[in-house]
């Protein structure tokens, strides 16, 4: 068989994702790497799904809550630290396995980067400040004034995003679609990985989702919630906007009930898996399909190989 670097398991949120990895990597000596771009937050591990304490202790896992919420961590930060988890995992000869749901992470790896420089500290706080308390819309408005080729691209509710493009453009005087015309080389070769993305059954996979979160809070969700909202983080880190942050919030400044925070954050990230579908079709061309259960029988096969390549 050919010549297989690493494993990429991607798929939609409540996919079996994570339980995939940790038995690949507990059968075939594997370090299971994270490639989800809010499962990096020390803040929340019950409201991620990040891997508890009992499977980290079973296999090795890398990048897992290791940024503090107060960073606005970013794409470019994550590559910079999977070159070093890649490193370290060929290093002790662990088979690396890549495993998450922010498809750009998984696009960034396989296809590399857009090249765009980094803002300086001082001008995101002043872009940052002028947002404070302006609704999204009036933002999009802004950067379409300034910059309608990235304005057209991004959703007029997607906040993070918009506050970046307006960064770029306030340090450089250039729209951020010019720096996305040019890639760094990719960290993996895309014909050297096994990557499949679980396709779940929607109807099976929203049922999975409002029973995750009602899990999560039976396991302490709410009580991380309250803890990161006493930090009085900036509303629009990316750790403020993880699913279900937002309505916990409200409910614990009495907006709303528990059961309307819970609803609200379960149709929330239902949409969240319908935009990782679409951007999976989309944008990882080079990546499997399939059911959950025949993705696995495909990992294992192919790991499988890996180890009888190896004895020979």
């Amino acid at each position: 068989m050919k010549h297989v670097s690493a494993i990429l398991i991607a798929g939609p949120t409540a996919s079996g994702k994570s339980a995939l990895a940790h038995r690949l990597a507990c059968a075939f000596g594997g370090a299971v790497i994270n490639t989800d771009s809010m499962q990096v937050y020390r803040d929340l591990r019950v409201l991620t799904a990040r891997p508890d304490e009992v499977d980290e202790a079973k296999a090795p896992h890398l990048l897992f809550g290791h940024v503090d919420g107060a960073v606005n961590y970013s794409a470019g930060l994550w590559l910079a630290d999977v070159a070093c988890a890649l490193e370290e995992a060929r290093q002790k000869d662990l088979l690396p396995i890549f495993v998450g749901g922010t498809g750009l992470y998984f696009k960034a790896l396989t296809q590399g980067l857009s090249a765009i420089p980094n803002v300086p500290e001082g001008v995101r706080a002043r872009v940052r400040a002028r947002a404070a308390g302006v609704p999204v819309a009036d933002l999009h408005a802004s950067l379409r004034r300034c910059d309608p080729a990235a304005a057209a691209r991004l959703r007029p509710t997607d906040p993070q995003r918009i506050l970046r493009a307006l960064e770029v453009f306030e340090a450089t005087g250039k729209s951020l679609i010019f720096f996305q015309g040019t890639r760094a080389a990719p960290l993996l070769d895309p014909s050297s990985v096994f990557a499949v993305f679980l396709a779940t059954d929607r109807e099976a996979l929203t049922a999975r989702i409002d029973a995750r979160f009602d899990g999560m809070l039976q396991a302490g969700a709410l009580q991380e919630v309250v803890r990161l909202r006493d930090r009085r983080l900036d509303p629009a880190l990316p750790v403020m906007r993880a699913h279900g942050v937002p309505d916990l919030i409200a409910h614990l400044d009495g907006d709303i009930s528990l059961e309307e925070a819970a609803r609200q954050a379960k149709l929330g990230t239902a949409r969240y898996a319908k935009r990782q579908l679409t951007f999976a079709r989309h944008q990882l061309a080079s990546f499997q399909w399939a059911a959950p259960q025949e993705a696995e029988r495909r990992a294992f096969e192919v790991c499988a190989g890996l180890v009888s390549d190896a004895k020979r």
